[in-house]
């Protein structure tokens, strides 16, 4: 299909803080909107003429793709697993950098670089290495349908099942082959600061250090291309799942959301089939809505309910303020603004292959 170049949105105003950062920032995002432009417009950007013939075998049939999905639905909906899908393709394809011009799959991104060790143990991953598993069988079962594609199209489907927006996601991915084609640690973002009171730190690809929670995230997405409004979209995704400490660090062991008593579903049914623990940021954490929203900017919700530094900044930041205030105005305005995210995130770094 024809895909309309993005709009990278960004008010002037946040480049005051330093004109030096300001140039640096600027030009990654030049150099990422051209690039992502150049890939989404139906540019080639990432396949070489070298290798097509080489790799034709690896063209993947509709079918395959529409088993594969039957699969997953079935595991969404016996284990209620769809936020450590999402969490699993967003660490996938959030490791693109988008200045990196070198031959794919430098850049990383969207890859199923994630299923090799080193990269599913970095620190950021801790808990992803089950996700992986639960998608093997689905592997197993279409060989011909890459690991690659298997991730983002297990966050789609999690988040679709749970009443979130139908997803218009491109398919045919080639997957990463080696553990040296991992990206290097460092390139995902910190939702608290660490003990020296920064976010972020020197490693990965390029440093997403910052002692201000806005100015990493800003590091952090507008290094994979990505701008403002996508980071707001992107950051309303926490309406689904939990956080556990044993993970990210962050979440209670549990709590009278997460205790294994039952919550609520999309259809409006409740289950029990969950593993307790972990700490939500909204009460119905199985329900993908625009809820995140509407609870973290309002100070009388229940305190066991997640509300982190990079959570509150969405509501405080000039930039971020007004699209999380339209988006707790609005669902559809959400979901317009995250599908399109979504969709954005999930073809980073990707090289495709046409489907038979």
């Amino acid at each position: 299909g024809t895909h309309q170049p993005r709009t990278i949105h960004t008010s002037k105003a946040h480049f005051s803080r330093s004109s030096k950062l300001s140039r640096t920032i600027t030009a990654m995002k030049i150099t990422c909107a051209s690039l992502l432009i150049a890939a989404i417009s139906g540019a080639q950007a990432f396949t070489s003429p070298h290798n097509a013939r080489a790799t034709t075998h690896l063209a993947v049939k509709q079918s395959d793709l529409d088993g594969a999905q039957n699969m997953i639905d079935g595991i969404l909906k016996e284990k209620n697993c769809g936020p450590v899908f999402v969490r699993l393709a967003w660490h996938d394809s959030g490791t693109h950098d988008c200045s990196i011009t070198q031959e794919w799959p430098k850049a990383g991104g969207a890859i199923g670089s994630i299923r090799f060790d080193p990269e599913i143990n970095h620190g950021a991953n801790a808990g992803l290495a089950g996700a992986v598993k639960l998608l093997e069988p689905v592997k197993e079962e279409y060989p011909d349908v890459s690991y690659a594609d298997i991730f983002q199209m297990a966050s789609a489907r999690g988040i679709a099942l749970a009443g979130g927006p139908e997803i218009d996601m491109k398919y045919g991915r080639v997957d990463a082959t080696s553990p040296d084609q991992c990206s290097p640690e460092g390139n995902l973002p910190d939702a608290e600061a660490g003990p020296e009171g920064k976010f972020g730190g020197a490693g990965g690809t390029a440093s997403t250090e910052d002692p201000a929670a806005e100015w990493h995230l800003r590091k952090v997405f507008y290094r994979m291309g990505l701008g403002d409004e996508d980071i707001v979209a992107l950051s309303g995704a926490h309406t689904f799942g939990r956080a556990y400490a044993d993970r990210s660090g962050l979440g209670a062991e549990k709590t009278k959301f997460t205790d294994g008593t039952v919550t609520k579903l999309a259809d409006g049914s409740t289950t029990d089939k969950y593993t307790p623990g972990g700490s939500p940021w909204v009460e119905d954490w199985l329900v993908f809505d625009n809820s995140y929203f509407t609870t973290i900017d309002d100070a009388s919700t229940d305190e066991e309910l997640l509300k982190l530094t990079s959570d509150k900044i969405l509501f405080k930041d000039a930039g971020f303020k007004p699209f999380a205030e339209k988006f707790a105005e609005s669902k559809d305005a959400f979901f317009e603004s995250y599908a399109r995210s979504h969709k954005a995130l999930s073809e980073l770094g990707s090289k495709f292959e046409d489907i038979e």
